[in-house]
């Protein structure tokens, strides 16, 4: 296994929410796609956890919309990931 960049530890620690909503998805997707994922797709993900919980709750839940399409992709493939 290779080495992990300073960048993704933070984020892989970051995505911790403690909030069960999100973390139901973030966990699936930091054990199983975050370090396959491309640098674009982790990168987006990056942005996506500096977002507040509530802000992420409601786009998860198509509350509100999320601040850019990249993130909204992202949601729904999170979203995929879990519900199949």
């Amino acid at each position: 296994m290779e080495e992990l960049s300073l960048v993704q530890r933070k984020t892989i620690y970051r995505a911790r929410r403690g909030l069960k909503e999100i973390d139901v998805y973030f966990d699936l997707y930091v054990k199983q796609y975050y370090l396959k994922a491309s640098s674009e797709e982790q990168r987006i993900f990056e942005q996506l956890i500096e977002y507040e919980d509530p802000d992420i709750l409601d786009w998860f839940m198509e509350v509100s919309n999320a601040p850019n399409i990249e993130i909204k992709h992202l949601i729904w493939q999170l979203k995929k990931y879990l519900h199949g």
